[in-house]
């Protein structure tokens, strides 16, 4: 919690000197958000919790390096995605043992608890927790460029503006990303829906 409501700068600002407490604050006030990288890319085998773990000890070990405070978020989520993109490599020859093809940009869907494959879906009578799970899932197979604003938008409920700042791209880049993403569930969607026969 953090009763003198700072500023991120300045709360950055003590964090680099080692204060403890600043350096809590900053994580519990960015760690939302960072979850919602995690997420988005991930390997599917590894859960968030773990690289959030990860995340926040490369945050506390590197923190001192940061020099511009209005970098801090473009600046901690490439510390999220370098964790993701380490435990890919980490779990690569294991995934190839269990039958993943290793030139396939597909996921390693052959991989023990990776999700199921469209065939292996859940049917369409599923029940709304279960169709929000597919949702997720489906969401989670688009492409990094479109995965990532969309679920920092839907499940953290980000602003344009912000997502714009974090990512690093010009707000009607995030606008043209989010609205394709959305294009393209909603063709799945539909796609599935007519694979089963369900109108």
């Amino acid at each position: 919690m953090d009763p003198n409501g700072e500023t991120d700068d300045r709360l950055i600002e003590r964090a680099r000197l080692g204060d403890r407490s600043a350096q809590q604050v900053l994580w519990h006030r960015h760690r939302r958000w960072v979850a919602a990288i995690i997420l988005a890319h991930r390997p599917r085998t590894v859960e968030v919790e773990d690289l959030m773990q990860d995340v926040a000890i490369k945050f506390l070990s590197k923190l001192e390096t940061l020099r511009d405070p209005s970098a801090f978020r473009p600046w901690l989520r490439q510390i999220a995605i370098n964790i993701c993109r380490g435990a890919a490599r980490k779990l690569r020859p294991t995934l190839h043992l269990v039958g993943s093809d290793p030139d396939s940009d597909q996921p390693e869907t052959g991989a023990v608890g990776a999700p199921a494959s469209r065939e292996e879906s859940v049917p369409w009578q599923a029940t709304k927790q279960e169709m929000a799970k597919n949702l997720l899932e489906q969401a989670l197979s688009l492409p990094p460029d479109y995965r990532e604003p969309l679920l920092l938008r839907c499940l953290r409920c980000m602003s344009y503006k912000q997502i714009s700042e974090l990512l690093q791209l010009p707000i009607t880049t995030v606008e043209t990303r989010l609205a394709r993403a959305r294009r393209m569930l909603r063709e799945e969607f539909q796609s599935r829906y007519e694979t089963e026969g369900i109108t």
